[in-house]
């Protein structure tokens, strides 16, 4: 192997120097990975074993690795090592050296044939890799040749052993194909020589399988061989010889496994389809498997019943619509359904008794989508022989999907409980596509039962029957439109009859009038048969997630309907709110539902429940704000305001305006500078709003500011931020001590956010406060919340004069602290980054003049956005080519940004080029794109210069383009300047050849 090794130095691109890569050093390397108990040397050991292995060096001490006095573990890594070598620098072994590689494989595998058995697979892949890299030329009867060199008879090795080296060679051929490298145009040539070469394995295998005097080993080895075969899609009729040997091989315990995975590989193939004559013959082979199957049943015999499912199952979803087109075999079909469905409910509950039934659940999808599938006609008759076996699908799911008994559930571990819980969930999916099929009929006949049920005074029912059929009805009213049955009043009047004594049956009882909210908005007089359920449920801890996520449904869909029950359900909601009975999460959505159900009551009784449900937290933020910070009142005070902000998430009273109000008096002036006037009426103003909210609650605002009907009635909007206003005084309390922690400025922040959504221009009195609050946090500790929060305020604000002044110092000031913390080095920070290219962006469409501010320093805020475009985050970089592609059409109007392009726009332009090379993920492409588009249609003369200048270097953006490549895009691009779509395909077929993935399949649908 000398000249190999002369002529493959380019192989071994290790770092170490190559004297090092000798065999002393693998064995001491070896050592050192395998018994060093310090896992830093471990690490070093396996780097440099790695680097050992792609080493010109490889090719000699991998077959002194291999000699008989070595332990199998440095034989392996001899083993590995010349598979490697084979595998990846093929175009480094001289051809005239071929045979004897091959001649040195195949005498190493027939010593190791004796040896250890994870050596003699190593080299096994090893000459596989090696035939097909040498296949179909330069070895055209690979397989065949193997065959017969391991039946001569002059080998020292015993029968059996050569027998079972050889179909190892044989099993992991096909194996290696599917992991191979090869070139797309050589699998297709490798693939068509293995079809032929099948004609020298199968036969050798029918004879090794049906040969009595064939040992268990190597019939085992036999099944596997064929496994492995079937999966370059050999055509099933040539396979049936073999099939029908491996259902014969199911009796016997030792090949079972082997010969189940033989006939679910040979079943699956796509192209069986074609082969209907022996998918014929197979079915009465399945049906027979019947007798074994309800044995290992009867015995316990999981495994046993799992794989003989798994062949029923094989058959049926991968050929159900080429078999139900054989009408004259319909029993059969028929009879076949009918052992999945023996599978669907076998026995036990899952996954503690059996773990079969789940693997049928796809099987009943197949057939239906198959029967829906035909004409009219056919798909009539099939309805008639199906819809009855779908019937009695949902009688056996729902029995599966039933609870143990109390006792028997306390044993589960919690693992079982989470894979019973998801077994569940795949069978309310299946029900609820079932729903398709059997249409209302599958409501009225869960109706039917549960009535019989629960209105049954001969025989008691368990609840377990009860929730498995509520579950049912559950399943298809969260997906389904059931506001048209005839039955949903029916059950909303049969479950308050339910007595509920276990945690699971209120849970589903929960979560199925949580299901048919949207019914009973479209049927409010039902609303009072399920809503006592509903808040008794919310005193209890067990039933935390379904009953708050059931009422925040019924406020959300049902809330014009709920003002009548509006007071019980604010009064209970805040006894278990102040009893802390549910979690944080929990305690959020429940804000969320009363924020939903206050948005549709009048006004006065809005703010009365607003004033009784945050006085208490208010109170308690007050008194936080004057302790010392400690960990446990930090928990609290972000509690606090998680659960402000999660009511004013919903709180929507933008539609509350008063019809009587006049115009003046719906937005309140901002004061500005010394008004005294101004400052006088925004005073009497919100006192006589703050007023209101204090008073008593027998006093209703129009009381407030004088008697009589003409008394002006400030609107809901403006008495709300009164509320904030209250709020905000105790937030800069909170701050003061809290300025420091990135959690309790994130929730003050999370408060406003969604305080500016709900309110928009009705905001208005606060923003001048809110700036400034922001400003101090953001100084303090930038955080990538408050930068979205003042993107809120630019959006809404920035475009009215009243309120430039303060967004443009809050837009100075936290530019300037971002700009300082690009110069301490950012990449820790690219939630920041992208949120503060969002800024410029929305600063840049709402209110371009903010740039126009002579203390904005317009070049460091470009050249930090070129540095954030190289970021690895790609939202971070797709914000940044935001920003890009607002900026550059500023180019005329905004005269800094002119002179910033002009002064830096090449270093724009080159980023944007490193990304297209190979820089930046091709899922970013199209974002590039925009900005070369902008470039060009706003600043075409200064882009034509550039780009000529930046692709002249040799190899910029990639050592894979040729000049005459990077001279055709340019010119492309340069005369694209209207048809944005043309550039972005223009940029993807640049970004390929930069890569060298042009042409290749690997990119035949980006």
């Amino acid at each position: 192997m000398e000249r190999r090794e002369e002529q493959s130095g380019a192989a071994g691109a290790g770092a170490a120097p190559a004297l090092d890569f000798t065999v002393e050093n693998v064995e001491k390397a070896l050592h050192q990975l395998y018994y060093d108990p310090n896992i830093e040397n471990k690490n070093l050991a396996q780097k440099w074993l790695m680097q050992a292995q792609v080493s010109p060096q490889a090719w000699h001490f991998s077959w002194q690795l291999l000699q008989p006095d070595k332990v199998p573990e440095i034989q392996y890594f001899g083993a590995s090592a010349l598979h490697i070598k084979i595998s990846r620098y093929w175009s480094d072994i001289p051809t005239d050296q071929y045979e004897s590689l091959k001649a040195q494989l195949f005498t190493q595998i027939t010593r190791f044939a004796s040896g250890s058995k994870i050596v003699l697979t190593r080299l096994c892949v090893a000459l596989a890799s090696l035939a097909l890299s040498m296949m179909p030329d330069a070895w055209p009867c690979a397989v065949a040749d193997m065959v017969r060199l391991f039946q001569a008879e002059d080998s020292p090795v015993d029968g059996q052993g050569r027998c079972l080296a050889l179909l190892e060679l044989l099993t992991v051929l096909p194996e290696e194909f599917q992991t191979s490298r090869l070139p797309q145009y050589r699998k297709g040539l490798v693939r068509a020589s293995l079809a032929v070469e099948c004609g020298a394995v199968f036969p050798l295998l029918e004879q090794l399988l049906q040969q009595p005097s064939s040992p268990s080993c190597v019939r085992q080895k036999v099944l596997k061989c064929f496994s492995s075969w079937v999966q370059l899609e050999v055509p099933l009729q040539d396979c049936e010889a073999l099939i029908q040997a491996a259902f014969t091989a199911l009796q016997d315990s030792e090949l079972f496994d082997s010969s189940v995975e033989a006939i679910v590989n040979a079943i699956s193939q796509p192209d069986a389809q074609r082969y209907v004559n022996t998918l014929l013959k197979l079915i009465p082979l399945v049906l027979g498997l019947q007798e074994q199957l309800r044995q290992a049943v009867q015995n316990g015999d999981m495994e046993t019943s799992h794989g003989i499912c798994r062949i029923a199952v094989a058959l049926g979803e991968n050929h159900s619509r080429a078999l139900l087109d054989q009408v004259e075999h319909w029993q059969s079909f028929l009879a076949l359904v009918n052992m999945i469905m023996f599978c669907t409910g076998i026995p036990g509950h899952y996954p503690v008794n059996e773990t079969t039934s789940s693997l049928t659940l796809t099987f009943w999808y197949t057939l239906q989508d198959d029967i829906l599938s035909f004409e009219a006609e056919k798909q009539a008759v099939y309805q008639q022989v199906y819809r009855p076996v779908y019937f009695q699908l949902v009688d056996v799911l729902l029995h599966k999907a039933q609870f143990p008994s109390d006792e028997e559930y306390g044993f589960w571990s919690s693992d079982e409980k989470e894979q019973f819980r998801i077994y569940r969930v795949d069978i309310s999916d299946t029900l609820m596509y079932v729903y398709e099929m059997l249409g209302a009929e599958l409501l009225s006949n869960l109706y039917d039962k549960l009535g019989r049920v629960l209105t049954s005074s001969e025989e008691p029912y368990s609840w377990q029957h009860t929730e498995a059929l509520l579950y049912g009805f559950q399943s298809i009213a969260e997906t389904i439109d059931v506001n048209y049955s005839d039955v949903v009043p029916g059950l909303i009047g049969l479950i308050p009859r339910i007595s509920i004594s276990n945690v699971q049956l209120a849970d589903t009882v929960m979560f199925t009038i949580g299901a048919l909210s949207e019914w009973l908005a479209d049927h409010p007089v039902m609303i009072n048969s399920v809503l006592p359920l509903v808040l008794h449920a919310l005193g209890n801890p067990e039933l935390s997630v379904s009953s708050v996520s059931t009422l925040k449904k019924i406020c959300r869909e049902c809330k014009y309907d709920l003002p009548p029950y509006a007071a019980n359900i604010v009064a209970v909601s805040q006894d278990v709110l102040m009893k802390q009975i549910h979690k944080t999460s929990q305690c959020m959505w429940l804000m969320q539902a009363l924020g939903f159900l206050l948005s549709a009551l009048q006004v006065e009784e809005i703010l009365k429940n607003l004033h009784s449900l945050i006085s208490p937290y208010i109170q308690q933020l007050e008194k936080l704000a004057e302790e010392t910070p400690n960990p446990s009142n930090k928990l609290a005070i972000v509690h606090i305001l998680g659960l402000l902000s999660n009511l004013f998430t919903t709180l929507d009273v933008s539609h509350h305006e008063d019809d009587h109000e006049g115009p003046e008096l719906r937005k309140l002036p901002v004061p500005q500078g010394p008004n005294p006037v101004g400052d006088i009426v925004f005073a009497i103003a919100t006192s006589r709003m703050r007023m209101s909210f204090l008073l008593p609650n027998s006093m209703g605002p129009s009381q407030v500011g004088g008697s009589g009907g003409g008394a002006p009635h400030f609107s809901l909007c403006l008495q709300v931020v009164v509320v904030l206003q209250q709020v905000f005084q105790l937030i800069q309390k909170v701050l003061s001590k809290w300025l420091n922690d990135a959690q309790v400025v994130e929730a003050v922040c999370a408060i406003f956010e969604k305080s500016v959504k709900t309110l928009l221009d009705d905001f208005a009195p606060m923003v001048p406060q809110l700036c400034e609050m922001l400003g101090r946090m953001y100084s303090t500790i930038p955080q990538a919340s408050a930068l979205d929060l003042t993107r809120q305020l630019v959006h809404i604000f920035a475009h009215e004069p009243a309120h430039f002044p303060p967004i443009e110092a809050l837009f100075l000031l936290v530019t300037s602290v971002t700009l300082t913390l690009f110069q301490q080095g950012p990449r820790d920070h690219p939630d920041i980054v992208d949120s503060f290219m969002q800024l410029l962006a929305q600063a840049l469409k709402r209110k371009p003049d903010l740039f126009l501010c002579e203390r904005l320093d317009v070049k460091a805020v470009f050249q930090c956005a070129v540095l954030a475009l190289k970021f690895p985050e790609a939202p971070t970089v797709k914000a940044s080519c935001g920003f890009f592609t607002e900026l550059l059409p500023r180019c005329g109007e905004v005269e800094s940004v002119g002179k910033v392009v002009q002064e830096d726009g090449r270093m724009l332009l080159i980023a944007v080029l490193e990304a297209i090379g190979g820089q930046a993920s091709r899922s970013l492409m199209d974002c590039f794109a925009d900005i070369l588009f902008a470039l060009n249609k706003h600043c075409f003369s200064l882009l034509s210069m550039w780009i000529k200048e930046a692709l002249q270097p040799p190899g910029f953006p990639s050592a894979r383009l040729s000049p005459e490549q990077k001279d055709t895009f340019s010119q492309q691009i340069l005369r694209e300047r209207m048809n944005k779509r043309r550039v972005k395909e223009m940029v993807k077929e640049f970004t390929l050849l930069c890569r060298g993935l042009h042409g290749t399949d690997y990119t035949a649908d980006y």
